[in-house]
């Protein structure tokens, strides 16, 4: 177990000081798990979710021949000029409208949408677009933990809890639009004086022509009607019996059909290193879990709670919120279904532990940059973009975000269930 802790806090560390590429260190991290035998292959292997891989290797694909037809130039365009070119107001908007999307797609899909757009508006602002990415993959991160296909944990939570997309809704999006109210009148708050541009740059957005943005009207009209039928078999995917992978997968296979590209061209537009760190961080988490340390650390912080319902609950909470900024909420919400589904065995009212891993394990996802799927692939677009997400940037502002939402979600949890 010694071993096993050395290896994932030294990658960790790696990972936070940002001294070394972030895919190297976990890779190197994930190849002594298995050289050590600390996990078995078959074991690892297993806990690599290629749910979630397919579903981001295949909405890179769309997106990437999405992003040749000019679109995001044009969305980009519209949105700074609807906003007036003010930074704030656009900020806002994009936070809006990817905590929206993420609910009803999923945030991982949102972000790699909303990124693009981010992108432009920051190049023809003349600022920085890393705190503007930082606050929508937070957003992309709450609007997820409405519903059921929002975000991978909710996922896995309502398999194995056999929760349905209604209950999601019903027990969980109240409180989520409590959390984006005070998330905006945080940002507000925290970004009243740092995105600033003159005059100048204003009027020059308002000047621009977003009717040239649009460079292939062919390739985008397929474009647009491929996504419309992945978007609308997200939402009834649980009907069709297809999970989102299976999903955007089909979408990605035929748009490659229809566009007319080679194979080389639209797996150019997938971010391997970003896909990469994910397997490495599965397999590292995997030794973690096989070796007893998240068993250890959970059943220890339940039993410290007495086994009382309202301490229990508020425990899984705060500790699902912890694990999921350490290990990733993908990792934290498999380590900890089976902690959970043991604990509520002494219970007879045991949805509200289920409620509470599922705030946890999805709001403490934005502790940290490897605490969410979509945390890392903003990073991973970042980097290729030439603006690098630093650790400590990220966390600046996520542990912020993290603490109000969980008080929130503290009294919310106390008020109805408890």
């Amino acid at each position: 177990m010694v071993f096993a802790l050395l290896i994932f806090f030294t990658v960790l560390f790696a990972v936070a000081t940002d001294k070394v590429d972030k895919t190297i260190a976990v890779l190197v991290g994930a190849s002594l798990m298995l050289v050590f035998k600390i996990v078995p292959q078959d074991i690892a292997f297993k806990w690599i979710d290629m749910n979630v891989l397919l579903l981001l290797i295949s909405m890179m694909i769309i997106v990437g021949v999405f992003a040749k037809t000019g679109i995001f130039e044009w969305m980009a365009i519209k949105v700074a000029k609807s906003a007036k070119g003010r930074p704030l107001v656009i900020i806002l908007l994009l936070s809006i409208v990817t905590a929206v999307l993420s609910a009803f797609l999923d945030n991982v899909t949102t972000v790699l949408l909303i990124a693009p757009i981010t992108f432009l508006i920051s190049q023809q602002l003349d600022i920085n677009p890393v705190p503007l990415l930082i606050i929508e993959v937070m957003a992309s991160n709450i609007g997820g933990t409405a519903t059921l296909i929002g975000d991978p944990p909710n996922i896995l939570i309502g398999s194995a809890a056999n929760l349905s997309f209604n209950d999601f809704l019903l027990n969980l999006t109240p409180v989520i639009l409590i959390i984006m109210v005070v998330f905006v009148f945080t940002v507000i708050f925290l970004m009243r004086d740092k995105l600033r541009v003159s005059n100048e740059i204003r009027a020059r957005i308002m000047a621009l022509d977003d009717s040239r943005a649009i460079r292939n009207k062919k390739l985008l009209l397929k474009c647009l009607f491929v996504m419309s039928l992945t978007l609308m078999a997200f939402l009834v995917h649980e009907k069709l019996g297809l999970g989102p992978a299976s999903v955007a997968l089909t979408g990605a296979t035929l748009l490659m059909i229809i566009a007319g590209e080679t194979t080389e061209d639209f797996f150019k537009s997938v971010e391997w290193p970003t896909i990469f760190f994910l397997i490495g961080l599965f397999i590292i988490v995997s030794g973690v879990v096989q070796v007893g340390a998240v068993n250890i650390a959970a059943r220890k912080s339940v039993e410290f709670t007495g086994k009382n319902h309202c301490f229990t609950t508020l425990m899984i909470l705060w500790v699902s919120a912890v694990f999921s900024a350490v290990i990733g909420s993908v990792s934290n919400a498999v380590a900890l279904i089976p902690v959970v589904k043991d604990i509520s065995a002494h219970f007879t009212n045991a949805k509200p532990l289920w409620w509470a891993l599922s705030l946890g394990a999805c709001l403490g996802g934005n502790g940290t940059i490897i605490g969410a799927p979509a945390n890392i692939i903003i990073a991973g677009l970042a980097k290729k973009n030439g603006s690098p997400i630093l650790f400590k940037e990220f966390f600046k502002y996520g542990v912020i975000f993290v603490i109000e939402s969980l008080l929130i979600c503290t009294l919310y949890v106390y008020w109805r269930y408890l």
